[in-house]
């Protein structure tokens, strides 16, 4: 007979640990938690002008309204008006003199009724000198507005090289910014507690960043504000540090009233009042032989990052890790601006700066394939990462698991690229309205935190004496599946069936000092912390074991669900029962940091990733030169998540980030006025993808592969990488542009290729005679 199995561990397909409370509305979101009696509601009443000064703000009407409990502003602020992430003060909880964007936060009505507060807003009186805007990346430019100084990754001699290139090319993308549509808004629920404590309920991917940072508005060490986040309606990005503010004014106003109070944010006030991704113009100097080998590349991104730094700092250096996406380029500089314009500040989003990175080369690619009349998949190929000397990107880090030119060929064989491409071409030829395009392109992402500090984590794990047991860990759940892999991750090391394990929420008061939940790093870091508390226990047991049947250590065997020890089989239960009676401890924690990443930004070397995530991706469109409508009719995607720790998560997550990319590259158009008030603020008018957008054939397979570093159980991070799969339609879609006119070079087809931009794409290719 077989040995028996656990179930639910490691590699095996398991569901999400809340799938049916998901579908069946019974999951607990910070807006379903049943308030506390006497909560108290917040309305935040935002500035009306993009850029001003702040005269004066009467509020007696405001105060005096029905319902109204208090009015919070600047004043109100125990300790200092800064939220933001590395406390440059340039981030406030309210405006106190300068306006900085259309929407900034002048006061919050805190009343009996949601509804109550905000009616009485309207009664305020506000005087402003309003200023002329900065608007856009190219005011900002001329302006030499930025939040930080300009930063360069550099290497070869890059003058030399363009002018001694056989063939040159220069020219421009612009690249659009993304909101993230989270489900569940923006919402924090405070309720004050004994010395002036507050525990916030928040939906927010950086519990940790909440406590230190409301602590400190608040005027109180971080051990008297505790954070919970059990689960989130989404993040993707859009909740790392934009989530501060929300939670901090609702904890000033529980404290002053001294009960409790909630902000949650409505959808067009959290779309008007929150950071979105960066938009960036990316400019670009290549040179290159009529074979189509890049020899140089000179490439700057020039990054909006709204009216604040935020994390644009470490965002835009990722951008600059990633303009090389998959490419080896002897002689290259990349350069990243970080544009300061009045508009809210921009923030983390998933890929963090390193879509908009590839997007620039990218667009280089097809540039020299219709330069040198090539396909661009054969040029993809023959500038990938690989052989003698080729190795080493332009920041320093040596590529050593490099899977491309094996996964791209495989991807190119399964999806019939080749005889698609002709039988496209013939369409092309005979069809004068409808083109298809057809496009395969890379990724390679790097993994970690690009600041270095960050790349730690921590686990809590309680063995009870019936034998269940109760985990937690710093990572937060926003629907990813994280709490499902860290608990098959426990579940293996401890050799239990899954369903022993309480899976719970996110605690500041039980794991302290976390990271927030991004850069795709939380089952690599938070699946390390609890497989090192869960081995702690294991071999605690095991010691107890030996000692209590009088056996050496390794005699002891740990099988599914038990222990065989001294001729005896004892059920996991029944061991930890004997282990709590002879005063065996069986609670541990687990803590892990990265190995071997390092970065020095002065010199713009090191190694910031411990590893590499890689993915291919080939998209066929249709678009209507009539109409610019565009629809994605076939996608087939190979992607390497290393050895999955749950094959149906990681699916999940590679088909829902490839169309969120999708949106962002062809429907999701943010729109500003001239007086700098987004005008794209609901679904009215935001155009996410749906259903009916999905491809209606979609083929995904995993590539079958194993992480050459030693991560948990071998597994690649998945939550971010497959996003930038999307280029693959942008790119199809110029595809199909280009057919109109084969020599007329690439098409200026801006992000999102919404039917718009097609159609001035149709009519500039045309126009190219």
């Amino acid at each position: 007979m077989s040995e028996a199995q656990i179930k639910g561990g490691v590699a095996e397909a398991q569901v999400h640990d809340s799938q049916v409370k998901h579908v069946s509305g019974l999951a607990t979101y910070v807006d379903d938690i049943a308030e506390p009696r006497g909560t108290a509601h917040i309305y935040v009443a935002g500035s009306t002008v993009a850029h001003g000064k702040l005269l004066g703000l009467d509020l007696e009407k405001v105060k005096a309204a029905p319902e109204v409990l208090c009015v919070l502003t600047a004043d109100d602020v125990s300790g200092p008006n800064d939220v933001s992430v590395l406390h440059t003060g340039d981030d406030f909880v309210f405006v106190q003199d300068d306006i900085p964007f259309h929407g900034a936060a002048l006061f919050a009505v805190v009343a009996e009724t949601f509804d109550g507060a905000r009616r009485a807003a309207k009664l305020a009186e506000v005087r402003v000198e309003e200023l002329r805007p900065i608007l856009s990346v190219n005011e900002a430019m001329a302006a030499q507005s930025f939040v930080e100084p300009p930063h360069t990754q550099a290497r070869g001699d890059v003058e030399a090289a363009l002018k001694e290139a056989p063939k040159r090319i220069k020219g421009r993308l612009t690249v659009g910014g993304q909101d993230h549509f989270y489900l569940e808004g923006q919402v924090s629920l405070a309720v004050p507690g004994e010395d002036g404590d507050v525990t916030l309920h928040c939906s927010t991917q950086h519990p940790s960043e909440i406590q230190k940072n409301v602590a400190l508005v608040l005027g109180l060490p971080s051990n008297a504000v505790t954070v919970e986040v059990r689960r989130m309606g989404g993040g993707f990005g859009g909740k790392e540090s934009q989530a501060t503010q929300w939670a901090a004014i609702a904890a000033l106003a529980a404290r002053k009233l001294g009960r409790p109070a909630k902000l949650r944010l409505e959808r067009d006030d959290d779309m008007v009042l929150t950071g979105k991704r960066h938009p960036f113009e990316i400019a670009y100097d290549v040179g290159f032989t009529g074979a189509g080998d890049i020899t140089a590349l000179d490439i700057d991104y020039m990054a909006d990052c709204g009216c604040s730094s935020d994390l644009s700092g470490a965002i835009v250096d990722r951008a600059l890790f990633h303009a090389d996406n998959g490419y080896f380029i002897a002689h290259m500089r990349a350069t990243g601006y970080r544009c300061r314009t009045n508009k809210v500040s921009n923030t983390a989003f998933r890929g963090f700066g390193g879509p908009q990175g590839m997007m620039g080369i990218e667009q280089v690619i097809e540039e020299v394939a219709r330069a040198c009349g090539m396909d661009p998949f054969e040029v993809r190929l023959q500038n990938l990462y690989g052989g003698d000397g080729r190795n080493v990107t332009h920041y320093g880090m040596t590529v050593e698991d490099n899977v491309l030119p094996e996964l791209m060929p495989d991807l190119a064989r399964s999806s019939d690229y080749t005889v698609r491409r002709q039988a496209i071409d013939a369409f092309n030829a005979v069809n004068t309205i409808l083109k298809k395009g057809l496009s395969l392109t890379p990724v390679k992402f790097g993994i970690s935190f690009t600041t270095t500090f960050l790349n730690q984590a921590g686990a809590l794990i309680h063995i009870y004496a019936d034998g269940s047991v109760h985990l937690n860990h710093g990572g937060t759940e926003m629907g990813q599946g994280l709490f499902t892999k860290v608990a098959q991750v426990v579940a293996e090391e401890l050799k239990i069936d899954l369903a022993r394990i309480k899976i719970s929420a996110t605690h500041t008061g039980k794991v302290p000092n976390t990271s927030a939940t991004a850069a795709s790093s939380g089952a690599d870091m938070n699946g390390m912390a609890a497989q090192a508390a869960a081995r702690s226990l294991k071999e605690r047991l095991i010691r107890f074991a030996a000692e209590r049947f009088q056996v050496e250590v390794h005699e002891v065997d740990h099988v599914a669900n038990g222990f065989k020890v001294g001729g005896e089989t004892l059920s996991f239960e029944e061991l930890v029962g004997q282990a709590y009676l002879a005063r065996v401890q069986l609670s541990a924690t687990g803590f892990y940091k990265t190995p071997k990443i390092h970065y020095d930004r002065e010199k713009a070397k090191g190694r910031p990733f411990y590893y590499f995530a890689y993915g291919a991706a080939v998209s066929e469109v249709v678009i209507d030169t009539l109409t610019g409508e565009s629809k994605v009719t076939r996608v087939d995607i190979l992607h390497d998540v290393g050895k999955s720790l749950n094959p149906a998560m990681d699916l999940g997550q590679i088909e829902g980030g490839f169309v969120q990319g999708m949106g962002w590259l062809t429907s999701e158009e943010l729109w500003w006025n001239d007086k700098g008030r987004l005008m794209t603020h609901a679904p009215s008018t935001y155009k996410i993808p749906t259903a009916g957008d999905r491809p209606e054939a979609f083929n995904l397979q995993l590539w079958d592969g194993r992480n050459v570093e030693e991560t948990i159980h071998r597994s690649k991070a998945v939550g971010e990488p497959p996003l930038m799969l999307a280029m693959s339609v942008y790119f199809a879609i110029a595809d199909a542009i280009s057919s109109l006119n084969p020599d007329a070079g690439m098409p200026c087809l801006r992000t999102p290729a919404t039917p718009e931009a097609i159609l001035e794409a149709v009519e500039q290719v045309r126009g190219r005679g």
